[in-house]
């Protein structure tokens, strides 16, 4: 198993949770991405990213109103920046004692447990079912249709079977078809991924 620490935890609920990491980490979290967070004893919590952003501070106030800012501060501030990138995280499903369970979990994660991006091998194990794509779908607070589509793209990669994306494009039409507002929604972000 891969393990990519992309950040640690800052706070948690049953639906999601919120992980902070450096400046200097931010090339391994992306938008969309299955990450999970080992708990021990056999469990571990599974979410996607839905959204990544960086608050400003009282330096990054002054620095963008500052005139010819040299690249050593603009490095130093970005390198060395106390300030965390925020990753807010859907959760989607859980793992008990080997089993992938696409239910929210029973209990979250807890402040600074450790935050890893999934490796091809867990995304193809806990993508082989579609159970998860309800959490998505069903979310008002999160851009459902870029969620889906961003997903769909990194988990594909992870899937040898190249219909598994053809697969999960049906499951999104099949459990959106009452609503099809949100359903022109993601398939308007898919028509930009599905080959």
């Amino acid at each position: 198993m891969n393990q990519i620490e992309i950040g640690r935890l800052l706070r948690a609920g049953t639906t999601g949770f919120i992980a902070g990491c450096r400046v200097n980490q931010l090339d391994a979290p992306s938008f969309g991405a299955l990450v999970r967070a080992p708990l021990g004893e056999g469990y571990q919590v599974y979410g996607l990213i839905h959204d990544i952003h960086i608050d400003d501070d009282g330096l990054v106030r002054q620095l963008v109103t500052a005139d010819n800012v040299s690249d050593e501060v603009m490095k130093d501030n970005r390198e060395r920046r106390i300030v965390p990138v925020e990753m807010s995280v859907l959760a989607v499903g859980y793992e008990q004692d080997g089993k992938i369970f696409h239910l929210l979990p029973p209990r979250p994660p807890l402040s600074l447990d450790v935050i890893y991006k999934c490796d091809d091998k867990d995304i193809a194990r806990f993508t082989e079912r579609f159970g998860y794509f309800r959490h998505i779908l069903n979310n008002q607070e999160i851009p459902v249709g870029e969620v889906v589509a961003a997903h769909i793209l990194q988990a594909q990669s992870a899937h040898k079977d190249k219909s598994w994306q053809e697969r999960a494009t049906h499951e999104v039409i099949t459990l959106l078809r009452d609503d099809y507002p949100t359903l022109m929604s993601v398939l308007g972000a898919l028509s930009d991924v599905v080959a």
